[in-house]
């Protein structure tokens, strides 16, 4: 994580051609007291290998800050337009395909769709542990405790951590008419065992008109993944899960052994 601007292998490579069989450039959005390397550091080359141009943004904090994804949600999701915006230019492709983890796969893009024309330039949304409808203090203090910020988090914390508690204003206004976009594919891929967005049940959506929506649980897949919250963009199960979603065409069984939780 202390490498807050770094690229993470494979991606943000400005001159990447897209082809016919990936035509849709990839966006990772990283999650709450993250940045965009220390969430994508795996799966970020492995979308590269499968052929697929890759972009990563850090948002929602200064450049040059360690903990990022800390602003007001709108705030955030205007700089993921702009990010979107720019791939979409330099790369000529129609859409992008988004992947988060966490805040980036729930709250941020969702708003994102919905208020910042994201939905004309978005073919499929791929949540990793989204935190699509909040969470409770509960779970946001374990969040901060992994990241040993309970000292600091009236002043590291920032408004993304009120934003995203369960009845939080912006949830209010973003859920009033449904949980999706017209258009949108929408994938979420959800463990039992998150410690951060609680209950995990939260982390679902319901498809509304000309949506599509899974909702994959990880242990329905392998009862012995006991990935957590933080590990879950790490967890290999779920990486060949992500790629599943993005290429349905090519799609093959993920395996199920033994994945362990990082924080115990």
């Amino acid at each position: 994580m202390s490498r807050p601007e770094a690229d993470p292998p494979g991606s943000n490579d400005w001159d990447c051609d897209t082809t016919a069989l990936h035509p849709r450039p990839v966006v990772l959005i990283h999650g709450t007291f993250e940045n965009a390397f220390n969430n994508w550091n795996e799966l970020s080359p492995k979308l590269r290998n499968e052929g697929y141009c890759v972009f990563a943004i850090n948002q929602g904090a200064p450049r040059g800050e360690v903990i990022k994804g800390r602003n007001h949600i709108p705030d955030s999701a205007e700089e993921v337009a702009r990010f979107v915006d720019r791939v979409l230019r330099v790369t000529g492709a129609e859409q992008v395909d988004l992947v988060g983890h966490s805040q980036g796969g729930g709250v941020l893009p969702r708003w994102y769709l919905k208020f910042n024309g994201g939905a004309a330039k978005v073919n499929h949304m791929v949540g990793i542990s989204p935190s699509n409808h909040g969470t409770t203090g509960v779970g946001l203090a374990t969040l901060a405790k992994t990241f040993h910020l309970l000292g600091a988090v009236g002043r590291l914390g920032g408004q993304a951590i009120p934003d995203q508690i369960v009845g939080s204003d912006v949830h209010a206004r973003l859920d009033r008419g449904g949980d999706t976009m017209p258009g949108v594919t929408y994938t979420n891929l959800i463990t039992r065992f998150d410690e951060v967005v609680t209950p995990y049940k939260n982390q679902y959506l319901t498809a509304g008109p000309g949506a599509k929506v899974t909702n994959i649980l990880v242990q329905d897949v392998c009862r012995m993944d006991l990935t957590d919250h933080i590990g879950s963009s790490y967890d290999p199960i779920v990486q060949k899960l992500v790629l599943n979603a993005l290429d349905p065409s090519r799609a093959v069984e993920p395996g199920c052994f033994p994945v362990a939780p990082i924080v115990s």
